[in-house]
């Protein structure tokens, strides 16, 4: 998500003497580094990425997007992945990703809610105008003008991402109603969705549920009194850990990861593939089938860097002999390929 901005330079923003989130309070990625930060403990603060600081901090961070990390060392740096694993080097005993294969697996779940599921956030906000009047006014800090240029940008973000027909907005939600059916199922049996402690899957599907699904008016119509568990879950639960527990790790994680790993082969990986081959062979879109239909998406670079990411994880962090069982696990779920170089 953007944040509009003015030509103007703003003043210096001061070093900070603790994390700072520049950021919004209805993005996706923004709750999802909020959320890392509360599990972490560490000392931070969130603050509004406005048109007041807007040129400043994309001018150090290098990206107009946000969320936006002020460091106390006064680095501006995004990427919410790779923020969460240095934050994991600064707080060993609160990790978000584990250690070993299971950390690789975490990482290819978190894929699915920051490259795919992204795509139904984008759909129940920008689809319904219920929604995106009131949502893109906030966005604009009430500049009426910015607000109807971030609905037009808004139609075009989902032709780009592929939920314009009927038949993919109707999949898009039922997808997203079947991972809540099995959250909830999963946080019968633990506290969260990969054991008894937090994991950058928690705060992805946290940061879903905060800055949209809960909070924008047609998806919380639809979902609030359904997932009343849920909703506890969300605003109460989530936030109470000590920082005790375990994961449950592989080969038997827990039902959560095998139902998002199963969902993948037939979306997430057709799109990702797609992508790749798409930017490997210059082209600007491409055409995948997904859920019976072809769709057109538009080739981003950042879709194959975060693919890429993990590639390049199995390789750094795995022996070979672990490399050979987790790819042979992968394949169980038919997802070798798509994390294969």
């Amino acid at each position: 998500m953007f944040i509009p901005s003015k030509t103007d330079r703003s003043p210096a923003i001061a070093r900070p003497e603790q994390y700072v989130v520049y950021g919004w309070q209805r993005s996706y990625f923004t709750h999802k580094l909020l959320a890392a930060l509360h599990f972490y403990q560490a000392p931070y603060r969130f603050e509004a990425k406005t048109s007041h600081n807007a040129d400043e901090i994309r001018f150090r961070s290098g990206t107009h997007q946000v969320p936006v990390l002020h460091t106390p060392e006064n680095w501006m740096i995004a990427d919410t992945t790779p923020i969460l694993y240095m934050l994991d080097a600064r707080f060993p005993a609160r990790r978000m990703f584990p250690k070993g294969a299971l950390g690789i697996v975490t990482q290819v779940v978190e894929e699915y809610f920051d490259e795919w599921i992204a795509r139904t956030t984008v759909h129940w906000r920008w689809n319904y105008p219920e929604n995106h009047r009131l949502l893109a006014l906030d966005a604009a800090q009430g500049d009426n003008e910015a607000a109807a240029a971030l609905i037009v940008w808004g139609g075009k973000v989902c032709r780009a991402t592929g939920v314009s027909s009927a038949v993919q907005q109707r999949a898009a939600e039922a997808e997203y109603i079947r991972m809540l059916e099995a959250a909830r199922q999963q946080l019968t049996q633990t506290a969260y969705l990969l054991g008894d402690r937090p994991s950058a899957v928690d705060c992805i599907v946290l940061a879903g549920l905060r800055a949209h699904f809960l909070y924008d008016p047609a998806p919380n119509r639809a979902l609030r009194n359904r997932f009343a568990d849920i909703v506890l879950w969300t605003e109460q639960n989530a936030d109470s850990w000590e920082g005790t527990g375990n994961w449950a790790d592989l080969p038997q994680p827990t039902s959560f990861v095998h139902f998002v790993l199963s969902e993948m082969k037939d979306t997430y990986a057709r799109f990702a593939l797609g992508n790749r081959d798409a930017l490997h062979n210059g082209a600007k879109a491409f055409v995948a089938s997904i859920y019976g239909e072809d769709v057109s998406y538009l080739a981003r670079p950042y879709i194959e860097q975060s693919r890429r990411m993990i590639v390049q994880r199995i390789a750094d962090e795995l022996t070979e002999e672990q490399q050979r069982h987790l790819r042979t696990w992968l394949d169980g779920y038919g997802l070798n390929e798509v994390f294969s170089a």
